[in-house]
């Protein structure tokens, strides 16, 4: 079955389940019995009990966070040290987090763990600082800790998530050399998607004879790995020859992330019938579409600009219970904005909000990014109002937009305050944030302006290499 037609095709059920969208609060307020005063009593306080917990939990991180910087807290309380590192590696704050590292290196009850450096190097290649790593790895070996697999396969990632290959490979055999810490599957797997990610294919092929020769089997991630990597090169060939290679093997079956890396391949590159047929092999080899299989179809029938399909395959999820998903209306939202259909846009906008979805900085990015093509300055102000009074998580590349938005109109006060609320939401000025305010002082003779901003950009580049860690 083509999934031209089984999209479009109506289940031949007669009866049909209830529907599992949500409805709005106040109706479901409406129909339940309200609970009885002990019950509500007994929700109240499990909730200021909460509540108390996460606060307590806050102030104790920020506490911890006021005390990096100084040499004289040497026997903190261990459990608020070991939670603001956590939060502060989960947001992917790596200065703060090897700063907090270091106050708790210093603590009298400090141990070394291996998990402790593979959660931090892990965070600090995701922030592409291999210099941070491979610094915070001595201080590993000078704390006398012995590098574990899964510390080597940190680094290794690290190394190539920036692109420094011989670094990574180097690594790699650095660990033959260790006994018990041979690399693994997993390892080679990490090393593959880096070369992948730069496009040095020439190179898998070695990575794969070495595997062999020292007896590790490809398992479907490295599979998947090498599919992925190659559709993503638009290398379409290769890419159907590594799937061959995944079936012939008998140990590694397609799943789910083998469909979802081959019909994006071939959605991205806008050849819409090599993704309908793959869809449909994968349907008859018994791997089921998901959410983001959903996504993808989605995603490319819009860049295709065939959107009786897109608005097909929402139709087809809710239909398989598939509830559209806030990913799935960003995809439409820019799909639309993309091509100046404002009202279009603005519908599913809307549509969103009334499903109780909570739209994201990305949602807000492609409002911004179509009304600032549109020239519709006074509905990015609207967005502006909306996002400061909501409690979503702004990023960089959103502030990029809006401000190349009031740049675009010469609103030069407006940049300067939007550029002022960045640091207020922690989101740091990346080189596009000073190319557009740069372009736009120039636009404008404000010659001097733009050079101060260069040279800003030069000093935070310099301070982005310092060492933090001292060992």
């Amino acid at each position: 079955m083509r999934l031209s037609t089984s999209i479009f095709t109506q289940p031949t059920t007669a009866t049909h389940p209830p529907k599992l969208h949500k409805e709005p609060i106040f109706r479901i307020q409406a129909i339940k019995r309200s609970p009885g005063p002990i019950q509500e009593l007994g929700i109240q306080k499990e909730a200021e009990k909460d509540l108390s917990k996460i606060l307590r939990t806050e102030f104790a991180i920020k506490n911890i966070e006021k005390k990096v910087s100084s040499k004289k807290y040497k026997n903190l309380w261990p459990k608020p040290v070991l939670e603001a590192l956590d939060e502060a590696i989960k947001q992917k704050k790596w200065q703060l987090a090897l700063k907090i590292f270091g106050l708790l290196r210093q603590q009298q009850w400090y141990q070394a763990r291996c998990q402790t450096f593979t959660k931090l190097i892990v965070m600090l290649g995701k922030c592409k600082q291999p210099e941070q790593a491979s610094l915070l790895f001595e201080v590993m070996l000078s704390d006398g800790l012995k590098p574990s697999v899964d510390v080597y396969t940190a680094l290794v990632s690290a190394y190539g998530q920036s692109g420094l290959l011989d670094e990574a490979f180097s690594t790699i055999n650095d660990m033959k050399s260790v006994s018990d810490c041979k690399p693994d599957v997993y390892t080679y797997s990490i090393l593959i998607k880096s070369c992948t990610k730069f496009h040095r294919f020439d190179l898998i092929e070695k990575i794969l004879s070495e595997m062999s020769s020292l007896g590790i089997e490809c398992s479907a991630v490295t599979y998947n790995t090498i599919i992925d990597g190659y559709g993503k090169a638009k290398k379409f060939a290769e890419m159907e020859s590594s799937f061959s290679a995944m079936v012939e093997s008998g140990s590694c079956h397609p799943d789910i992330f083998t469909l979802n890396s081959m019909i994006s391949a071939y959605g991205n590159s806008g050849n819409i019938e090599k993704m309908e047929k793959w869809y449909d092999e994968f349907n008859l080899m018994g791997v089921k579409a998901d959410i983001q299989t959903f996504n993808i179809l989605t995603k490319s029938y819009g860049r295709a600009g065939m959107y009786d399909k897109m608005r097909s395959v929402m139709d087809f999820m809710q239909k398989r219970f598939f509830t559209p998903t806030v990913v799935t209306y960003n995809i439409v939202i820019e799909t639309f904005g993309k091509v100046g259909s404002i009202e279009k846009m603005e519908e599913y906008f809307k549509k969103m909000k009334h499903r109780g979805m909570k739209p994201n900085s990305i949602t807000y990015c492609s409002l911004v990014s179509a009304y600032r093509k549109a020239g519709f300055i006074m509905k990015v102000d609207s967005i502006l109002r909306q996002v400061e009074n909501s409690d979503v998580i702004l990023d960089t590349p959103f502030f990029n937009c809006i401000i190349s938005a009031y740049g675009q109109v010469g609103d030069v006060e407006k940049m300067g305050e939007l550029f002022l609320a960045m640091k207020e939401r922690h989101c740091v000025p990346d080189n596009i944030t000073f190319a557009v305010m740069i372009q736009a002082y120039n636009a404008l003779g404000m010659t001097e302006a733009a050079q101060n901003l260069e040279n800003k950009m030069i000093v935070m580049k310099e301070n982005s290499g310092k060492k933090l860690i001292q060992c």
